[in-house]
């Protein structure tokens, strides 16, 4: 894809972070333990090379949480908030950013759907539901 610098945080602003480097994919993913970890039908990742990742704030709150029978999938959160956040691996040279604890547009765009076999029967695909600029009245 191309080389980023991105900033995020947490819900409650608790945790912040910057992070650079190569962007090698963005996906939607419906697998069983995205959707189980975001609580929504689908995570939203950016996966990356990683040049820089700093916590600028909060690190001190920042939990981590790794499925027992998994071998490499984890999660990482705010202890304050439970927002979903960045999880780095040096040792697999990889990144993966929740996109919604990002500030600002990446200037990417998700290259599709992976598990999409997977999908909850319940999780909109895109096209099937009204949308709404803010919330209903």
């Amino acid at each position: 894809m191309r080389e980023l610098d991105l900033s995020g945080s947490c819900l409650c602003g608790t945790i912040s972070y910057e992070i650079s480097g190569d962007a090698r994919l963005f996906w939607h993913c419906h697998c069983s333990r995205c959707r189980k970890a975001s609580g929504t039908g689908h995570a939203t990742n950016i996966i990356m090379t990683p040049t820089r990742a700093v916590w600028t704030a909060g690190e001190e709150h920042l939990r981590r949480f790794k499925v027992p029978d998994a071998k490499r999938f984890g999660t990482a959160f705010c202890s304050v908030c439970g927002s979903q956040l960045p999880r780095v691996a040096p040792d697999l040279s990889v990144a993966v950013i929740p996109a919604g604890t990002l500030d600002h547009d990446p200037g990417i765009r998700p290259q599709g759907r992976i598990y999409q076999d997977s999908r909850a029967s319940w999780s909109c695909d895109g096209s099937e539901l009204t949308g709404h600029d803010t919330y209903p009245a």
